[in-house]
């Protein structure tokens, strides 16, 4: 019976990419469901640059709906979207993941596209960037540059994504620094200024001299400016909200992707895959660089951004240990995709713990 089940399954799955491919769709209207104001930097700010450069390059109409709580508003929200005869729809954050693969199972003739999550439909794909390539990278300059040995890190949730970028981070910064510790707060939402700024606050109260982000307001790099430390923005270029504290950003950049899914929809090209690209994509890269950071680590970093777009540099090359001293990945491994997108833990180097719901 698995057999049978998994067969008629695929079966399903070929017989949808066939209908896309053999066809195509006159795209009029392309949606978007954002899960936080678009604002002027942050997560859904990239992903609107990307919508924007989506109806440049295209000349299809598109639309939005912005801050859509990851709940029934979303299936809501994305369900309309597709009865208006939306041809494709981008769910741009983790939480709408479920809600938008039950609508895409009612509307078989939409192209539907959820950012950052693991499940898969026949007509559903998925996108993510490798955000802990950048991660890594402001990790060894908050190495180099900490003069007290304590990094601040605001978080949002502990799902794999995020944890990624977290040990990327320490990983990073203790590649050039074995002194370098982490301490990590979370505030269990992607977009709350005041929560982001009070924990930034306590992580300098802390000790930390240098502290960055993954959540989607600029109030970390506010905080920073205000105290006088150092921070690394996320999402996007937030140096006007702290310009001598802000000494880069990860930055991400979804327009080429947008632009590609949608004509391939219009060419009856599209299948229900999943991508996750970083620099050799052109969907990571980092911020101009604060003259702060000395001369010969801006070099340093310029080089590794070569090696990451060649991919002959991972961040989680072995030896990867995690907090209790376990070995993850051996010297002269490189961790799997499957055991990245799995990680729930914490490396060496973090001294704080993760949440238990």
């Amino acid at each position: 019976m698995r057999f049978t089940r998994i067969t008629l399954r695929k079966l399903a799955l070929t017989l949808m990419i066939a209908a896309f491919s053999s066809t195509g769709f006159a795209v009029d209207n392309v949606g978007f469901v954002y899960v936080s104001p678009i604002g002027d930097a942050g997560w859904t700010y990239q992903h609107d640059l990307g919508r924007l450069q989506l109806e440049k390059e295209t000349g299809v109409t598109t639309s939005y709906v912005e801050n859509v709580a990851e709940g029934a508003d979303a299936e809501r929200v994305i369900r309309e979207m597709a009865k208006r005869g939306d041809k494709v729809v981008f769910a741009t954050s983790f939480g709408y993941m479920n809600y938008a693969l039950k609508v895409s199972k009612s509307f078989r003739d939409t192209a539907f596209v959820h950012v950052t999550g693991y499940k898969m439909g026949e007509n559903m794909g998925l996108v993510n960037a490798r955000f802990y390539e950048g991660r890594y990278l402001t990790g060894v300059i908050a190495g180099e540059m900490t003069e007290s040995n304590v990094l601040g890190y605001v978080a949002a949730f502990p799902i794999p994504e995020v944890l990624q970028g977290i040990n990327a981070f320490i990983k990073g910064a203790r590649s050039v620094n074995p002194e370098a510790e982490l301490r990590v707060i979370w505030v269990n939402s992607w977009y709350d200024p005041g929560k982001e700024r009070q924990a930034a606050m306590t992580l300098i109260s802390q000790g930390a001299d240098i502290i960055t982000h993954h959540t989607d307001s600029t109030a970390v790099v506010q905080a920073a400016e205000e105290e006088g430390v150092y921070a690394f923005g996320y999402h996007s270029d937030m140096s006007k909200y702290g310009p001598k504290a802000h000494l880069t950003a990860t930055t991400h950049h979804w327009g080429d992707y947008y632009v590609k899914t949608v004509q391939e929809v219009q060419a009856g090209k599209w299948a229900p895959i999943s991508v996750w690209g970083g620099y050799p994509r052109g969907m990571i890269k980092l911020a101009p660089l604060n003259d702060a950071i000395p001369t010969d680590l801006q070099a340093r970093i310029r080089d590794m951004e070569e090696q990451l777009t060649q991919r002959k540099l991972h961040p989680f090359a072995g030896p990867v240990v995690d907090q209790a001293g376990r070995i993850i990945v051996p010297e002269g491994k490189n961790m799997t995709d499957e055991q990245l997108n799995k990680m729930n833990y914490y490396l060496q180097g973090v001294v704080s713990k993760i949440p238990n719901n």
